[in-house]
This record gives C-alpha cells, sequence and structure tokens, in this order.
C-alpha cells in the first residue's frame, strides 16, 4: 500500500495480494481517521460479499474468484469501541462473461490495484449495536 494525505483526504493505491479491509484498518490506525468517506475501483481476484436478512439479523456471504473490476467501492469509516470501523459495499464485474455482483465487502483481494480515496470529515461516529434490527448503527454522542 502506498499513500498520500493532501489535507483531508488520502489518496491511496493498493497493490497485487493486498486486502482492502485489513489495508485501511492500518491506515486508518496510521493516520488516526475516525470518521471519513470511502470511493475506490480496481480489480479483485478474490472477493466475498453479503446481504443483510433482516428477519434473521445475520449476512450471508458468497466467494467470488476470478476476473473482476471492481466498478464501484463505496462506504463509511467510523469508530466502534476506540477501533476503526469500515463499512463498504462493492459492485463487481466480469465484462467477458457480462456478470456484475454487488453487496457489503467482507473480504476483497487486489488482483492488479485498487485506487482508493478517503474523505475525512471532522468529527468522531461511534457504532452501537441495535438489537431489534441486528446491525451496528450510527451513534450519534
Amino acid at each position: 500500500m502506498e499513500y498520500r494525505r493532501f489535507e483531508r483526504t488520502l489518496v491511496v493505491r493498493l497493490d497485487p495480494k493486498e486486502e482492502i479491509l485489513l489495508s485501511l484498518i492500518e491506515l486508518c490506525r496510521k493516520e488516526n481517521i475516525k470518521l471519513a468517506s470511502v470511493t475506490g475501483l480496481g480489480a479483485v481476484d478474490e472477493v466475498y460479499l453479503g446481504v443483510f436478512d433482516t428477519e434473521e439479523k445475520k449476512y450471508y456471504s458468497k466467494e467470488f474468484k476470478g476476473l473482476y473490476e471492481i466498478a464501484s467501492l463505496m462506504g463509511s469509516i467510523s469508530e466502534k469501541d476506540g477501533d476503526p470501523y469500515l463499512h463498504l459495499h462493492m459492485v463487481i464485474g466480469n465484462p467477458i462473461s457480462g456478470e456484475c455482483h454487488s453487496g457489503h465487502l467482507s473480504r476483497g483481494v487486489v488482483s492488479a490495484t485498487a485506487e482508493i480515496i478517503i474523505t475525512e470529515i471532522d468529527g468522531a461516529v461511534g457504532r452501537i449495536e441495535n438489537e431489534e434490527i441486528g446491525l451496528n448503527l450510527f451513534k450519534f454522542n
């Protein structure tokens, strides 16, 4: 991973074999990022995307392996119990086969590169588990 900071914006490049979530959590710790928005694109060859079942209150994830472009990576960075908390969604596609998949990102391994822009927001927002819904929601102080 390489990156440059431009005031409140970080421009990040991830390289082959780097895992997106682990790399961004490491960056959040290093740069003390408490609240931010995330956008990105690139390519992955191993990715887990999920959907949250509101009735069962659990995520269902599916693994995808192969040639996939990251058509869209977007989400937020906040904190839960003092640790970075990433909530990212991704759309992947293979133009050769015409397939596309999307969902909550739980793992993504870069195949060629990933270009990610992190825009910091002044302040901090935490997370709190909402038992009724079954998700960690924004907690505003």
